[in-house]
């Protein structure tokens, strides 16, 4: 039995809104690593005085024609073991704590603080939701040269919060933090630019895009480049990669990525056949409310090609995919032919994990 293949490209990858917290301000997430915040240089402290002089030399008084003395951001306060106090506070969630270390910080200059005021703001964490003011901490952040309150702006922007959508605003942030080395600017510009609607569609600009956030360990974009490569979208059609990056995102628990490789495992596509490995990852999806994951195991438990059969197992998934629109005929028509105890079994199975019993 050979699994159909599970999600259409385009909506796989029309996913313009960046999630709540998935942006941590003051340190990078786990799984895209964003270069930490520079420290500021300390000023060089004078030459010491030579044995043979007798006083250190006098500083020179500056010139009226000398440029202004650039301001010197502090350094972020650390305890003593050197944890950066406000993200410390943040993580875990002593919101009001992080909130007025942070606005210390943001009113000395520091951009990374301002982003973070800007996600508490956005997120209503320890403070009334105020789209305006995280917009305006976005703002000053992303003029400061942080790629992440861009990212961050260009989301408001698109959403019409904290002010009126703006999509060329928001263009031209997600491009200047893609330069920057932000990986879900650069996924969310391709995007764009595959959609076609606020930019002209451009898929090879979207797959170098893509490229360049999967390269960065963004799962995301590891699943939508492998979605180019198969089916040769601005890219030359490349199962290997293809498999190879959802192999990738599979390790980083994308759920889209995991079903799409269980599926290349079990038909042996660019991958040797491996059907445990295959059932086990449905399995994980399906637990993870796949609908394509709980169709694709109810049949291979049903027909027993690849698992031990079960029916009562399979046709529990059959029913939960079915209650998100999944529905299969021939599964149905089977369904009509289970003996009445193990039928209703499998009902009870299903209404226990919708919650419904």
């Amino acid at each position: 039995m050979m699994l159909p293949r599970s999600i259409p490209i385009l909506s796989a990858l029309l996913l313009l809104t960046a999630p709540a917290a998935a942006q941590i301000s003051l340190t990078p997430p786990a799984t895209t690593p964003s270069p930490a915040p520079e420290k500021p240089k300390a000023a060089k402290p004078p030459a010491p005085a030579k044995k043979k002089e007798a006083a250190p030399a006098p500083k020179p008084s500056p010139s009226p024609s000398a440029p202004p003395t650039a301001t010197v951001i502090p350094a972020p306060p650390t305890d003593s073991s050197g944890v950066d106090l406000v993200y410390g506070a943040y993580q875990r969630g002593q919101y009001k704590t992080a909130f007025d270390l942070a606005t210390a910080r943001a009113q000395g200059g520091d951009p990374k603080a301002m982003t973070m005021l800007g996600q508490l703001y956005s997120g209503a964490l320890g403070i009334k939701r105020d789209y305006a003011k995280a917009a305006e901490w976005y703002k000053r952040a992303s003029d400061a040269g942080d790629r992440q309150a861009m990212l961050e702006l260009a989301m408001l922007r698109i959403a019409g919060r904290g002010g009126p959508i703006d999509k060329g605003e928001a263009v031209k942030l997600l491009a200047s933090a893609s330069k920057l080395g932000e990986p879900k600017a650069a996924y969310n510009l391709a995007l764009l630019y595959l959609d076609g609607q606020t930019l002209p569609q451009d898929v090879k600009r979207s797959a170098e895009l893509l490229r360049q956030a999967a390269d960065a360990g963004l799962p995301e974009a590891q699943y939508a480049l492998a979605t180019f490569y198969k089916e040769g979208t601005g890219v030359e059609k490349d199962i290997d990669k293809a498999v190879r990056l959802l192999q990738a995102a599979t390790l980083a628990d994308n759920v889209d990525a995991e079903v799409e490789y269980a599926i290349a495992l079990f038909n042996g596509t660019g991958t040797p056949r491996n059907p445990p490995a295959a059932v086990a990852l449905l399995r994980k999806a399906a637990r993870q409310n796949s609908p394509i994951a709980q169709n694709r195991l109810a049949r291979i438990l049903i027909t027993g090609m690849g698992a031990p059969v079960d029916k009562v197992e399979g046709f529990k998934w059959h029913l939960v995919a079915k209650t998100a629109g999944k529905g299969d005929p021939d599964l149905d028509a089977q369904l009509t032919e289970l003996n009445p105890d193990d039928r209703a079994k499998a009902e009870a199975a299903a209404k226990k994990w919708l919650g419904t019993k």
